[in-house]
């Protein structure tokens, strides 16, 4: 790995542990279910894909669960797992829709159209992005929730019932800004560091 590549993953490890929530103090408490929390540090970690790749921003992933865990692991101490899980599961959505549309070799006519490639990229990417976290993440959420505390909050199944259209709801909407977001950044950074 180059030197410039090492350099932005250190940039956006330290920018995403930045913009922890404990830190920042930015996070919106959902308006329909306030015990959830929208926040804006996975975005340096879907830039870090779009920018190298997918494992650097695996790495990024693990690397601000572990500090979670040290420092702001919220309700459950077992919440940054989750969050890993939710941020690994939009991941490899984004991974899916990059190889399924960046499979061609690039040509002269393709140049053409690069803005229009990169908006269907960034559309898809985010589409399975929200399908991927929001369906792993509402059979996660539907299994654990019962369970007691470090795992879960001892929830009736009314309550889990009740509960996982809201948390679905969540992490659908959390993805549709964090991919764009994401992917905007990278392109924004790619072009001006020339990458």
């Amino acid at each position: 790995m180059d030197t410039k590549k090492l350099t932005i993953i250190i940039v956006f490890a330290a920018v995403t542990v930045a913009l922890n929530p404990a830190l920042t103090g930015i996070a919106i408490p959902a308006p329909y279910a306030p015990f959830l929390i929208y926040q804006i540090w996975e975005i340096p970690i879907v830039a870090a894909f779009a920018l190298i790749n997918l494992r650097s921003a695996v790495a990024i992933a693990l690397m601000n669960m572990i500090i979670l865990l040290a420092i702001f692991p919220g309700a459950l101490i077992t919440g940054p797992l989750y969050n890993l899980l939710a941020t690994l599961s939009m991941l490899l959505g984004i991974y899916i829709a990059h190889k399924l549309l960046t499979r061609k070799k690039t040509t002269v006519e393709d140049a053409k159209s690069t803005l229009k490639k990169q908006t269907i990229i960034i559309i898809a990417a985010t589409a399975l992005g929200v399908i991927f976290r929001t369906g792993l993440m509402t059979v996660v959420n539907y299994t654990v929730l019962r369970y007691e505390p470090p795992i879960g909050y001892a929830m009736p199944e009314t309550a889990i019932l009740a509960a996982i259209p809201l948390i679905a709801l969540f992490n659908a909407t959390l993805a549709l800004y964090t991919v764009p977001l994401g992917h905007i950044v990278a392109n924004a950074v790619k072009k001006n560091l020339k990458l």
